[in-house]
């Protein structure tokens, strides 16, 4: 059932709720405006800044995540390692390596740009859209997991032919291939021939 939630906020470490506002830019990356993050999403989408982060451990297979069934976007269905939106002004680099932490309780190792992808992907169970300029980050996850269960349902390190079968018999985020074939040159770059991306 589609839901129209008027605005998104945080907890700040104080315990105010906060409002949580996105960076918008144009169909080049330039910041344009700012938008509160449930309007930003709201049928037809405006044009924000994001990050999609994929990490992978010493046997070249990929971190995916399965987002918590509370989150009000996508919930319980399997995307990349990490994504999110930098706050306005902050790098999108500086971004990902925040959530990393945040939502894995890892820092990422490596952790390298992979270029920028641009899609709009409206999601039918909650009427919200997807369009995005978004920043892609490969790296390596070298230390224990510890998931943030408000953010992550369950974790898995899947090989290319694992994350096919799983692709086929589980839902995933409306975005995850498009970042996924966006990010394969960089992934390829980080795991050899061998790792098969």
């Amino acid at each position: 059932m589609p839901t129209t939630p008027v605005t998104a906020t945080s907890t700040s470490p104080n315990g105010a709720q906060e409002t949580i506002m996105l960076e918008l830019v144009d169909e080049d990356g330039n910041t344009i405006g700012t938008a509160e993050k449930l309007a930003a999403h709201q049928a037809p989408g405006q044009l924000h800044r994001a990050f999609s982060v994929f990490l992978f451990d010493a046997q070249g297979r990929l971190l995916i995540q399965r987002r918590a069934l509370g989150k009000y976007h996508s919930p319980g269905v399997w995307s990349n390692t990490c994504c999110g939106h930098p706050y306005p002004g902050e790098a999108p680099f500086a971004a990902a390596a925040r959530r990393t932490y945040e939502e894995l309780g890892i820092s990422p190792t490596l952790l390298a740009e992979a270029g920028t992808v641009l899609y709009n992907h409206p999601d039918p169970a909650s009427g919200l859209v997807e369009h995005e300029y978004n920043h892609l980050f490969v790296g390596l996850a070298q230390a224990n997991l510890r998931p943030d269960p408000t953010e992550i349902g369950d974790t898995a390190f899947v090989t290319p032919a694992e994350l096919e079968e799983r692709h086929r018999s589980a839902p995933f985020s409306a975005w995850f291939m498009s970042v996924l074939d966006a990010a394969r040159p960089a992934m390829r770059e980080l795991t050899g021939p061998a790792g098969g991306w």
